[in-house]
């Protein structure tokens, strides 16, 4: 690494929600680490939950949030406040104001590079009028993205088919019309906006100076190599990121600073017996009905599997009558925030029932984890693909609608949740297999952001790269 990385300065700008925020600022601590100034560009409530998870050598440079200009609550700085659809459109709005503040910031700081999120696409103008290279970040994978961009090359052929193949993957992947994630569903919706987002996204990602993943290369290298050749797009994939959490207080702080539950799931995880709980979580975002959180807890009660289950709903009304007591020390059930990195990689934890968000896919793989995967929404049921039919560590649970709207969604029943349980916990050839091959993923995984590692070589060479177009410009 030639000896300017520690004078080269690199600004990150995460968008304001959990999923995008988390691995951005792991991101930018993984540069750190690699010798570059790190400076975070963020509002006040958002650097409230970094700032418990990063040190002294990580900058925070903090502007404010127009919330109330634009119709929002006092304080509704990120996407896990919980919004009515209409007002999702004011919190996007809110977001693109920053463009004047931002450009402030570069100006004052005057950043080597920008490093700022997909759903950030103007921030490529701005950085481009003041000569800083931007790097996107994208929060999914290179498979999610491939198979984006094929639906989009054969979504005039669909047609009326219940069913398609993806045209020009490596792998063969087949899906329901009513997996795809489709803009075009969004027509007459409130959340109709998101087209032209999506929309400037493209335009600009050809344009900035690359692509930064949260992935690795041994994990997905057919669908890195065609993000590369086929799409023609400059991709560092430098995850792992989650990986960087080491130290177990930041591991507890991560997304939220809840010291007293961490300890209260370390307590209750020891006193279980190796690879006999099963950890279900669905993302800040994972809401169901009434009718669905029934299904689960009673499929999760008939398992008999011990069970730590993070639910976002907030309210116990659902709860089958006499459920807590006769799960009372198998089964564990904690509202909002869960230290799920903590949870995932304790030696207790044997298996994950997932929506498939690429985080928690991720964060599943590095664990060793094998999964039962339930996607939702967004690019989930690719990720299942990936999860299921590429890498072969998942088993799906039967979910077969992209839909935003739990009370829509079709039920998935508690005898399926029981048997895909007892199935991801079980013990066979096929079950020991799917252990085997996740354990050796979480292998790879910890050896790619080490020391001569795919992941740690990639951040190596970018830095080296952006220090040489410094001296050129």
């Amino acid at each position: 690494m030639d000896s300017k990385a520690n004078d080269y300065h690199m600004l990150f700008f995460p968008f304001m929600a959990q999923g995008h925020m988390l691995p951005l600022v792991d991101m930018a601590k993984l540069f750190g680490a690699h010798g570059a100034r790190i400076t975070i560009l963020t509002t006040p409530v958002n650097a409230s939950i970094i700032r418990p998870t990063i040190d002294d050598s990580v900058h925070l440079h903090i502007i404010s949030f127009p919330s109330v200009e634009f119709g929002l609550p006092e304080g509704c700085e990120n996407r896990i406040f919980p919004l009515s659809i209409d007002l999702r459109k004011n919190f996007y709005e809110a977001v693109a104001s920053l463009c004047h503040p931002f450009d402030v910031v570069l100006r004052d700081l005057r950043p080597d590079c920008v490093v700022t999120d997909m759903f950030l696409p103007w921030t490529y103008h701005v950085a481009a009028a003041r000569g800083i290279p931007r790097l996107v970040f994208h929060g999914i994978n290179n498979f999610s993205l491939c198979t984006m961009d094929a639906y989009e090359r054969c979504y005039s052929l669909v047609g009326e088919a219940e069913s398609f193949v993806l045209p020009g993957l490596p792998h063969r992947i087949e899906l329901l019309k009513t997996q795809a994630f489709d803009l075009n569903k969004l027509a007459g919706t409130p959340m109709e906006f998101l087209k032209e987002i999506f929309k400037e996204m493209n335009e600009v990602e050809p344009k900035s100076y690359g692509t930064v993943m949260n992935s690795f290369y041994e994990l997905e290298p057919e669908y890195v190599d065609h993000h590369r050749e086929v799409m023609g797009r400059r991709v560092w994939n430098v995850g792992p990121v989650s990986l960087c959490n080491q130290d177990v207080t930041y591991k507890s702080a991560r997304g939220g600073e809840q010291p007293t539950l961490a300890s209260e799931c370390l307590k209750w995880l020891d006193k279980k017996s190796r690879g006999s709980v099963v950890y279900i979580c669905f993302g800040s975002k994972g809401l169901f009905s009434v009718a669905q959180l029934k299904e689960i807890a009673l499929g999760l009660e008939a398992s008999n599997h011990s069970f730590i289950w993070v639910v976002q709903n907030g309210e116990n009304y659902w709860f089958p009558d006499g459920y807590d007591e006769r799960i009372k020390g198998r089964g564990m059930v904690i509202r909002g925030w869960a230290p799920q990195l903590l949870i995932l990689n304790h030696i207790a934890v044997g298996g994950f029932v997932t929506h498939c968000g690429w985080n928690s896919s991720l964060e599943g793989i590095c664990a060793g984890l094998p999964m039962v995967t339930w996607p939702l929404f967004a690019e989930q049921f690719y990720n299942e693909k990936l999860l299921v039919e590429v890498l072969q560590i998942g088993m799906g649970v039967g979910s077969k609608v992209h839909d935003v709207n739990p009370e829509t969604r079709p039920i998935i029943e508690a005898i399926v949740v029981e048997v895909a349980v007892r199935n991801l916990m079980g013990v066979g050839e096929e079950e020991d297999e799917r252990r085997r091959r996740a354990k050796e993923l979480g292998e790879k995984a910890r050896r790619a952001i080490e020391k001569g590692g795919s992941s740690h070589n990639e951040i190596e060479k970018l830095i080296q790269e952006l220090i040489n177009w410094r001296k050129h410009v």
